[in-house]
């Protein structure tokens, strides 16, 4: 009896050893966890703005405005005003292309004025105030605005100019009513030019 009673406290013995080898270790009643401060994050990427995926560079600027989702009604706009089949020439240009949103937040009157059956040559004008004769991507308005010592004036097709500035990492567009546009989505390149998206409309 007292041989069988040896035995099953030697396997107890044993069988605690191995439950307490497999177990974490724990200190002061917590866990001891793995120290991954000095692991690499890996972000998850940014999804593409909607007109920036439907863009190709192969077509040119009226073409993906009307495929770009954000900028329905400027691609509507444009037809109103008949400034289609000038920025589906040769150009080059480039066009400072409000989204949206910017159009929707309008003032009442400025939305009426620009919007409305009727008024289309004042949009045509407005319009125009925000499309630049060249190629420019954002290293050309680097260089312009550091030769003119923080910001460049720029001529456009409808005769005013704007000026394009550095507001913090962003590039900052100023109109004529010291209204002030960032730009959204740079460098979009279009067969005949270049876009840039903007969350404001310009008003000469």
């Amino acid at each position: 009896m007292a041989v069988k009673i040896a035995r099953l406290l030697r396997a107890c013995i044993i069988g605690l050893s191995l439950a307490a080898a497999m177990t974490p270790l724990v200190v002061a009643g917590k866990t001891k966890k793995t120290d991954t401060s000095d692991m690499i994050r890996i972000a998850a990427p940014k999804a593409a703005p909607d007109n920036e995926a439907s863009m190709s560079p192969s077509k040119n600027i009226v073409q993906n405005v009307d495929g770009a989702k954000d900028l329905i009604t400027l691609a509507a706009a444009m037809k109103a005003a008949k400034l289609a089949d000038t920025l589906a020439g040769a150009g080059p240009y480039t066009l400072f292309a409000p989204r949206d949103k910017a159009f929707a937040a309008l003032p009442a009157d400025a939305h009426d004025r620009l919007l409305k059956p009727g008024n289309e040559a004042a949009l045509a004008r407005d319009l125009g105030y925000h499309v630049v004769p060249g190629r420019l991507t954002t290293k050309d308005l680097a260089k312009a605005v550091e030769a003119g010592g923080g910001t460049a004036t720029l001529k456009t097709l409808e005769g005013d100019s704007i000026i394009i500035s550095k507001d913090a990492d962003r590039w900052a567009i100023s109109d004529d009513k010291g209204n002030v546009a960032h730009v959204t989505v740079a460098d979009l390149a279009q067969s005949n030019g270049v876009i840039m998206v903007i969350d404001q409309v310009l008003m000469p």
